[in-house]
Formats: C-alpha cells, structure tokens, sequence
C-alpha cells in the first residue's frame, strides 16, 4: 500500500477530512497539533464518518449516532461495537505520511 502524502496545513480543526490511502477510505482529523487517522466507513452502517461531527476525540457517525475515538479507533457509544482500523500518521514538519492500517500509531510530533 502506497502512503498518502498532504500537507499538515491543508486539513481544518475539528472538521474531519475524507481521502483514499490506495482504495480504501480514510477519515483524517486533526486536533489541535495532532492528526488521527481511522477507516472512514463506520463499522456499523455503511456511512462515511467524514460527513459526521467531531466532539473532542470523538467522531459520530451522522447516520446512527455510533461514536468512535480517533485516537484508538474504538467504538464507544452503541449501535456500533467493532472497533476502526486505524492508520499511521508519521509527520515531518507539516508533511504528513498516512500508510497502511496498524493497530500501533506513531507519535505525531
């Protein structure tokens, strides 16, 4: 899987950003001076978590109100209970490197 390069400028705080690591949708979010990165289609519903609102480190899924935490891809308001996969994000200076699914994230620094 090839990684995924964006500029750490072009994402907006607190608004989730939907873009393709090869064929796979990924919902990036940047908090603060960091970024997460989980698979944007929510483990319930087939919904993309892109179009839903962030609250803190929670993103909920605008179809049934699942939430997940971008920091762990965890599920933690029902319906869903199936965790996200979640991806690495490596930053270099503002240059983001977003690669495969992984359940260990690097630090974002």
């Amino acid at each position: 899987m090839a990684p995924f390069e964006i500029d750490f400028n072009t994402l907006v705080e607190g608004k989730p950003m939907k873009i393709m690591v090869d064929s796979t949708p990924v919902c990036l979010v940047k908090i603060k001076d960091e970024v997460f990165a989980v698979e944007d289609t929510c483990s319930h519903a087939d919904a993309s978590l892109s179009e839903g609102e962030l609250n803190g480190y929670r993103i909920e899924c605008w179809l049934h109100g699942a939430e997940f935490d971008v920091r762990t891809g965890e599920a933690v308001v029902p319906p869903a209970v199936a965790p996200l996969k979640r991806f690495v994000v490596e930053r270099n200076s503002d240059q983001l490197l977003i690669n495969h699914p992984n359940t260990q994230v690097k630090e974002n620094k």
